[in-house]
């Protein structure tokens, strides 16, 4: 059943959000049920979106994208999840492009970025994530060692989305060893990696099957050499380039989890109103009533916080408290929302033909990823609050 929007929900990029509701009435709920149950990308929904250049927003105008502010790549995201869809299979390009813009040389924009609006190109691997050292960034082993024009690439990078689909990839590799630098945040450098040059020639792609599907895998490197021009920026400066990428990706995400938890309201709504029971609709007992009601706030307040961050982000400001406090409460908000669905359709939550079930799982990563709610919070203690360093 579709529904009126309810008070204070969002009335920005009216006409973005109306297009994508659109594009994703054409892949409804068997579509992503099929994707689901063989792990298949969405291949067909994701390039419905490039020619709609809704995956090109945040590219200026000048490299043939859209050249929308971070907003609208939210209200995108907000609006895939929403329909029911997985803005996983895709996400990847909107947050990738802020380290590309704000970093890159000219060469690199002329280069790959008109190709990755119009489709030609994908940009969907973020490489940063390792075995061994997990969201400890400055602790990961994968080394790039400057050999005349070239750098010779080996390590390996784990839940590494989308590798499998994409041209390209976003690594982060240690250029100089943690025991020469004076600050272990220094020594980290950034490349953007051609994947179609190099793969059979050091590279190694893996599939890691997991609960959701996102096309995760691992990734190897072994003595694989890539131009020093894949370098963007300056040779040790790579952790700084990629925090503005972190808390775009942080934004954009929280976004996504909005669109979940309003999917899980939504969905909650109608059947509360449409299923009887004891010759009456469940949706009269207040206790049906209230955890809707409560999770609807709980998404509401989150997303002001979402905005926020979104806003302090195109002004050109770092907001690692404002991003990092809007993926947690909407993705606490949405887990709320997913908790509360199922409960509401009781033995139908768990049937795969509601959906229901499905966004369940989806959603649930985020409390996990990109960084863990503990993270977050050891954050906003040391950082925003200044209490002891505790890890």
């Amino acid at each position: 059943m579709t529904r009126e929007r309810a008070a204070g929900e969002p009335d920005d990029h009216q006409d973005i959000r109306e297009a994508v509701r659109r594009l994703c009435d054409g892949y409804p709920g068997t579509y992503w049920r099929e994707k689901d149950a063989v792990d298949a990308y969405p291949s067909e929904f994701v390039a419905e979106l490039t020619q709609a250049g809704l995956l090109a927003a945040l590219i200026p105008e000048e490299f043939g994208g859209s050249g929308l502010p971070l907003s609208a790549g939210c209200a995108i995201l907000e609006e895939i999840q929403r329909s029911g869809g997985n803005g996983g299979a895709c996400h990847a390009q909107m947050y990738t492009m802020g380290t590309i813009l704000r970093h890159g040389t000219d060469e690199q924009k002329q280069t790959y970025l008109p190709a990755i609006a119009s489709g030609d190109l994908r940009l969907q691997a973020f490489g940063v994530t390792e075995p061994t050292s997990g969201t400890d960034t400055t602790a990961l082993r994968t080394t790039a060692r400057r050999d005349g024009d070239r750098y010779i690439v080996n390590g390996q990078k784990v839940w590494t989305s989308r590798a499998e689909h994409s041209d390209l990839m976003l690594l982060l590799a240690r250029t100089t060893p943690k025991e020469e630098t004076q600050k272990k945040t220094e020594g980290l450098s950034v490349f953007l990696i051609d994947m179609r040059e190099v793969a059979g020639k050091g590279l190694t792609i893996r599939p890691l099957p997991a609960m959701v599907n996102h096309a995760a895998t691992e990734v190897f490197f072994d003595d694989m050499a890539i131009p020093a021009s894949s370098l963007i920026g300056e040779e040790g400066k790579g952790f700084r380039y990629i925090l503005s990428g972190m808390n775009a990706e942080r934004i954009l995400i929280a976004a996504e989890c909005i669109g979940d938890a309003r999917f899980f309201i939504d969905r909650a709504t109608d059947y509360a109103n449409e299923r009887s029971v004891f010759n009456r609709a469940i949706g009269e007992n207040q206790g049906i009533q209230f955890p809707i009601a409560l999770a609807y706030a709980h998404t509401q307040a989150a997303a002001l916080m979402v905005a926020d961050a979104a806003h302090r982000y195109e002004a050109g400001e770092q907001p690692g408290a404002q991003a990092n406090m809007a993926k947690m409460l909407a993705a606490d908000a949405s887990w709320e929302a997913a908790e509360m669905c199922i409960q509401t359709h009781g033995g139908f939550g768990f049937a795969r033909e509601y959906d229901i079930e499905r966004k369940w799982r989806e959603t649930r990563l985020y409390r996990t990823a990109p960084i863990s709610t503990n993270l977050i919070l050891a954050f906003l203690a040391e950082h925003v609050l200044g209490l002891p360093r505790s890890y």
